[in-house]
């Protein structure tokens, strides 16, 4: 059964104030994400397996521990997912990236897919899936979706921001995903932006309007 998990390591908090913050420009939000996604893949990665390793110190033989060669891949939800996956990487830098867009219907207002590249070795792969916002939820569970139907077991979601109505649509629709939050914020709005949010996270990574 996944599980919520909520940050409060006091990094985060202090990096994720600037985020949220208006003011904060292009460039240092560019940052600022791709720091929080470092600090909260260390979280994400806490259970990965281990096993015992011989090595040589240069003072005696012993036994240490590595990654037990579990194969780790990264799959952003375009865009703003982009922000977060180099923070990611620099932790886990010999997992692989994949890639998933979607677009809202205007007309029913659901997630579409328009794009899918995949490593090929999916079974075999522990996946986080990252963006920054869980409003909705739509955008998260199309794109778990995507994986499991291409044979994905295990994934992981993680993001900076999320609102309670998009965590509970999630956990109903993928109740074997574990959910990563730096912070669970008060609600949706009228528009589906969550409050009190950060705004659109795509325009302001990318300088778009």
């Amino acid at each position: 059964m996944g599980k919520v998990h909520v940050f409060d390591h006091p990094l985060i908090q202090h990096k994720l104030s600037y985020i949220r913050e208006e003011k904060t420009g292009t460039k240092e939000f560019r940052e600022l994400v791709d720091e929080v996604g470092m600090l909260m893949a260390y979280e994400v990665t806490r259970d990965l397996e281990l096993q015992d390793v011989e090595i040589d110190t240069p003072v005696t033989k012993m036994t240490a521990k590595r990654l037990a060669g579990k194969k780790m891949a990264v799959v952003p939800i375009l865009r703003a997912g982009l922000g977060m996956t180099d923070g990611v990487l620099k932790l886990i830098p010999a997992a692989r990236v994949g890639h998933i867009g979607l677009y809202r219907d205007p007309e029913t207002l659901q997630p579409v897919e328009y794009f899918a590249k995949l490593p090929q070795d999916i079974e075999e792969r522990d996946f986080i899936v990252v963006d920054p916002m869980l409003a909705t939820g739509g955008s998260a569970i199309e794109a778990i979706n995507s994986l499991k139907k291409r044979g994905a077991t295990k994934i992981r979601f993680m993001c900076l921001i999320a609102a309670p109505e998009g965590v509970e649509l999630l956990k109903e629709a993928h109740p074997d995903v574990d959910i990563y939050i730096a912070a669970l914020d008060e609600k949706l709005n009228d528009h589906g932006y969550i409050v009190p949010g950060l705004g659109d996270a795509g325009d302001r990574l990318f300088g778009t309007k």
